[in-house]
């Protein structure tokens, strides 16, 4: 497949010149598009690149907001700054935090649309997930943000700006304290929220090559996984165009089950789908693919289904993520019991993979996988229209 080079497509995408009395927002820009805008905006041409250098570090690394705090700059040219960028993150509505630490972030992002956000602490880790659409396409039977529809894309800024915002709250960018390696706070990032990345490719890129940027948010493409539901076409392009790992959102193992639970199959089925997973750790130097499999009661959760899942899988460097239903109002179904998933789990690691049980985190404050929703969106339907867009 050929692909076009990131920076051709950076540099074309934005305007050679600014909109009279618009300001270009810096977050999510990526090195390429942030010099190609100085220029555009009238910085020397000769300059630039040592301009994005010092801009770069001075929001990524230290976060700052202000151009008039990066002094390493001359003043005429942080007033050059502040008259055509900004530096904005999407605002956050409301923020809760769960009995076990769990944080969720409703955030507002441009056009008054909302989102959520999650963090997760775990010992020595914490893990933020992250959304990439505005609601989506998917209609995934199990999953309450798939009864939310899709409204927009995120762009690259307001994905990165989650990122962001979280360390804002969390207290931890350099200069209030936080550690510079990878053993802070948010450690680990998912794109695992709400949105399917893979429909919005160029801006989760462009997101991702902010984050992995070593001198600024310094997240390493082994501590980012994107969770997809199956969009084939783009799954070597991930590998080729962001490297980070893999995970796919599989819950069933034949295709009548899995065109009821992820519509999606029935455009990339089954065998394509583990036919472009089988090329995906060699594309992209990835370690395992990681395999999603909700445990839902007396629909996928059989010895049988175990079995076969093996079979499916064989040859290709895997785990498999069991995760425990997240039930939600309406949900039409239920969560396997304990028994059944530890039952499953033990042919799946007698077989000789991984096998880990998800503890479900957040779930009194609907952040759990699968939950996600944004709140005006639920606060506007009632049960029985919840219930009903299910197909209850």
């Amino acid at each position: 497949m050929t692909v076009t080079a990131p920076i051709t497509q950076d540099v074309l995408t934005l305007p050679r010149k600014l909109p009279t009395g618009g300001k270009i927002n810096i977050v999510g820009l990526t090195r390429d598009q942030l010099h190609a805008a100085l220029i555009a905006a009238g910085t020397e041409e000769r300059q630039a690149k040592m301009r994005v250098g010092q801009v770069w570090q001075w929001v990524y690394h230290w976060g700052l907001r202000d151009f008039a705090g990066m002094t390493n700059l001359a003043k005429d040219y942080r007033a050059f700054l502040a008259e055509h960028f900004t530096i904005e993150l999407p605002e956050v509505v409301t923020r809760q935090i769960s009995a076990d630490g769990t944080r969720k972030y409703l955030v507002r992002i441009a056009g008054g649309h909302e989102v959520e956000t999650v963090y997760i602490p775990e010992e020595g880790r914490g893990t933020l997930c992250v959304s990439s659409q505005v609601g989506c396409t998917l209609t995934c039977s199990f999953c309450h943000t798939g009864t939310q529809k899709l409204v927009r894309n995120l762009t690259a800024g307001e994905i990165v700006g989650q990122l962001m915002l979280a360390r804002d709250d969390l207290g931890e960018w350099p200069e209030r304290g936080a550690p510079k390696d990878e053993t802070r706070l948010v450690s680990n990032l998912v794109l695992m929220g709400m949105g399917e990345p893979l429909y919005n490719f160029e801006n989760v890129r462009d997101a991702m090559k902010v984050v992995m940027d070593g001198e600024g948010l310094t997240l390493s493409r082994r501590r980012i996984t994107l969770s997809t539901s199956g969009v084939v076409p783009e799954i070597a392009r991930t590998a080729e165009e962001i490297g980070c790992l893999l995970a796919v959102s599989f819950h069933a193992t034949t295709d009548e089950v899995r065109d009821r639970l992820v519509p999606i199959n029935k455009r990339w089925n089954i065998k394509t789908l583990l036919d472009a997973l089988r090329d995906y750790p060699r594309l992209s130097n990835s370690e395992r693919i990681t395999f999603e499999y909700v445990m839902l009661r007396g629909v996928n959760d059989s010895d049988a289904d175990a079995k076969r899942l093996v079979k499916l899988i064989a040859g290709i460097p895997a785990k498999i993520n069991l995760i425990p239903f997240n039930e939600w109002p309406g949900a039409p179904y239920q969560r396997s019991e304990p028994e059944r998933i530890a039952a499953f789990a033990d042919i799946i690691y007698k077989a000789g993979y991984a096998s880990p049980i998800r503890t479900p985190r957040g779930e009194d404050i609907m952040a759990a996988c699968g939950q996600l929703k944004s709140a005006t969106e639920r606060s506007r339907k009632s049960r029985a229209e919840i219930a009903a867009e299910a197909g209850l």
